[in-house]
């Protein structure tokens, strides 16, 4: 019984220590560099984040609107925020915000709610730059907050 309570604690421990940094790290938004594309936005791990064209930017005090919906989400799916999201270096803290979607918080840059593709498949991909899908375009966002050109 001892040596079963003291697996259960380690394993209680291991998971209460790796939890928060990697929720937190999940929610950064970073800059990442790319011949092809130039500097683009990523989150926390690396992963590219994207613009629709579609959608409602947020300026001016207007909350942004997503357009991306059903089938689409799945091939998007939105960054959603777990707790605040936190600007890494070279991403301008001031241009990060969320928005109420579905229940969650997502997360917009210089008002642009942001996306992953499900065929990147890890840090590094752009596969979803310049994409024509659900009636608009996808682009790598710039840490200026515009679409990344080729």
């Amino acid at each position: 019984m001892d040596h079963h309570q003291s697996i259960y604690a380690v394993v209680a421990a291991l998971l209460l220590i790796g939890s928060p940094a990697s929720g937190q790290d999940a929610t950064d938004v970073k800059v990442a560099e790319s011949t092809d594309h130039g500097r683009y936005l990523t989150d926390g791990d690396g992963r590219a984040l994207y613009l629709f064209e579609s959608d409602t930017q947020g300026q001016g005090g207007a909350e942004a609107q997503v357009s991306c919906s059903g089938e689409c989400l799945a091939r998007w799916p939105p960054f959603y925020a777990e707790g605040e999201p936190q600007a890494g270096e070279m991403a301008d803290a001031a241009k990060l915000g969320t928005v109420a979607h579905q229940g969650q918080m997502m997360v917009t840059y210089n008002g642009w709610p942001l996306y992953y593709f499900v065929e990147d498949s890890g840090p590094g991909e752009t596969k979803g730059h310049d994409i024509e899908e659900f009636g608009a375009e996808w682009y790598l966002i710039t840490p200026e907050g515009e679409k990344a050109e080729d």
